[in-house]
């Protein structure tokens, strides 16, 4: 396991006549797709991206038959390892794959999580994803979050799924079990920031980014709400803030479940699953989005995950026992 280094990157292009009297970082954008508009800029600021040999700004003009010449190494990738961690692949081409997330498994090294990471996986299942971003990785779920992500193989990818992302065409639906009886499905519009209280936690407020989620009810039990979830935006922990901050926080969330609840007379076995549960009953169960590549729509489903099941289970013979 060695670590990661650089990727040189050397490209040419001559500027077509049509391109002529455009700006720099407008036409390198045209000319260079692969990578991100942010990153082409930030490469013609460090003077690695040059107009027939001269260092330009950004918005200076160019003319037709110059020759753009990229020379720059990709942003290092730290001290990243390949480890032999098995991935539950879903779809997979020459320019993605969509994988199904278990608990417990967090997506990107962070202090703490230096390894054992769906990162590190990543680079041992496909060793050339080093030569992306980030590994490809454009979207995360929490540690303890289940379900389907889709990652970019190639730039062209990243930077596609990226702009897919932004402009809110990728559909993500999950499902999730709450504390409380929802008695009808809503939307949640409110901003997402860091706690002034505590900076590891998020919290809704009035100056954090933009949110918005959409719920529904799936099924009613008698302190409980098994309920799915649409994703407008993509903030840290926002469907665990969200649905705390309109009273209904997910079952077995270590850090927004609020107050535990247990129907009056439960069994001892439903008692003891919602005490113990071991993670936020949260799953990524639909991903939708155009293929980067080629444009065309594609969908996947997971199925839910088995303690989920077996909570749903209980929660169901619980209803019955005392409506039924």
């Amino acid at each position: 396991m060695s670590p990661i280094n650089k990727q040189t990157i050397e490209l040419n292009a001559e500027v077509p006549t049509d391109m002529g009297g455009q700006r720099l970082d407008q036409v390198a954008a045209q000319l260079f797709a692969e990578h991100s508009r942010s990153r082409l800029t930030a490469w013609i600021k460090d003077g690695l991206l040059t107009v027939d040999g001269a260092v330009v700004r950004p918005r200076d003009i160019v003319h037709g038959g110059s020759l753009l010449a990229l020379r720059a190494e990709q942003e290092a990738q730290g001290e990243w390892v390949a480890q032999d961690i098995p991935l539950d692949i879903v779809y997979e081409d020459d320019h993605m794959l969509v994988i199904n997330k278990p608990a417990g498994l967090v997506v990107h090294p962070a202090v703490g999580h230096a390894d054992g990471t769906l990162l590190n996986a990543l680079l041992y299942h496909i060793p050339d994803i080093v030569n992306v971003p980030r590994c490809g990785i454009v979207h995360r779920l929490d540690k303890d979050t289940t379900g389907l992500m889709v990652v970019a193989k190639t730039i062209e990818a990243q930077t596609r799924l990226v702009d897919q992302l932004q402009k809110r065409t990728v559909s993500r639906i999950y499902e999730c079990i709450v504390i409380g009886v929802i008695t009808a499905g809503g939307k949640i519009d409110a901003p997402i920031g860091r706690s002034a209280a505590q900076r590891q936690r998020m919290a809704v407020s009035d100056g954090g980014k933009p949110a918005v989620s959409h719920y529904r009810v799936l099924e009613r039990f008698r302190s409980h709400t098994h309920s799915r979830v649409k994703l407008e935006t993509g903030r840290t922990h926002q469907i665990r803030v969200h649905m705390s901050h309109v009273g209904y926080p997910l079952v077995g969330d270590p850090v927004y479940g609020g107050r535990f609840r247990i129907p009056p007379a439960a069994s001892q076995t439903m008692v003891q699953t919602l005490k113990e549960f071991p993670r936020q009953a949260l799953h990524a169960r639909f991903l939708e989005l155009d293929h980067p590549v080629t444009g065309q729509r594609m969908k996947w489903q997971s199925p839910l995950p088995d303690d989920f099941v077996w909570l749903l289970t209980l929660l169901r013979q619980d209803r019955e026992a005392f409506i039924g």
